[in-house]
């Protein structure tokens, strides 16, 4: 199997994985790595589920991969800009809630508190949001094109 197929193989496996855990809400998502440490697992299961969502789509489509038209290139370039986004996403939202449980409380300042978790929440469901709006036009430039 080429590399391509694993790798489109692999981010499905992870994404859907991930998925899964978080609707479903399994418990393995509230525990920690180790016992000294505070890290959930839920924190790098989300965050791998982040970077496979786009990796995904960006391995699946050959258009995306190697766009032929403006609106292709367009599409390319804003899902390498969410792939780095999601490369991103756990050391971003380390830095908005200031611990890496990403918890959020009624402190004052920016790190930590309800401004920050507000962020927290639009930069989380913007990866994937926009994810599936590239796709869907991806979808959708592609049955024009025909």
């Amino acid at each position: 199997m080429e590399n391509r197929k694993l790798f489109l193989l692999g981010s499905l496996v992870i994404f859907i994985v991930a998925l899964t855990l978080l609707f479903t809400g399994s418990p393995i998502l509230d525990r920690s790595l180790s016992t000294t440490s505070n890290v959930p697992w839920g924190t790098w299961i989300t965050w791998l589920g982040m970077i496979a969502l786009p990796f995904s789509i960006y391995w699946s489509s050959k258009g995306l991969r190697e766009p032929d038209t403006r609106l292709r290139k367009l599409l390319s370039n804003i899902l390498k800009i969410i792939i780095i986004l999601a490369l991103l996403w756990a050391p971003i939202c380390y830095l908005l809630a200031g611990n890496i449980a990403f918890n959020f409380s009624e402190v004052e300042g920016f790190q930590g508190g309800q401004t920050a978790m507000k962020w927290f929440w639009r930069y989380s469901y913007g990866i994937p949001i926009v994810t599936i709006g590239v796709l869907l036009l991806y979808w959708v430039s592609h049955f024009i094109k025909k």
